[in-house]
């Protein structure tokens, strides 16, 4: 049973877009700042935080190149709602995703 969720979009490990500990999770998950892409971090909307708690493995699908499993180790922003933020490197281009499934493995 997918969850449909409006808005995937990406993020850096950045202060401007975290906090004063970029590299460091809400969960309290270290990131590798040469290869952040690797641990295929997901960060949920607060509002599906009850849903999907970190560790979580989440199977997203419809998102082109971001297709494939990550697991959640973070939370947005309180203001953003329905949404998942995949982590990417800075020198990503940024992107956003309507409409896209979301499964959740056991």
């Amino acid at each position: 049973e997918p969850l449909e969720v409006e808005t995937l979009t990406t993020y850096t490990q950045t202060a401007e877009e975290c906090d004063s500990t970029p590299l460091i999770t809400a969960s309290g998950f270290k990131i590798n700042e040469s290869n952040p892409k690797r641990h295929r971090i997901i960060a949920v909307s607060r509002d599906l935080k009850r849903k999907y708690k970190f560790g979580t493995k989440l199977r997203i699908k419809g998102a082109g190149k971001y297709d494939g499993t990550y697991t959640v180790r973070d939370v947005m922003n309180k203001r953003y709602t329905k949404r998942i933020d995949i982590l990417v490197g800075k020198t990503d281009k940024q992107t956003k995703v309507k409409k896209v499934k979301v499964y959740k493995l056991k």
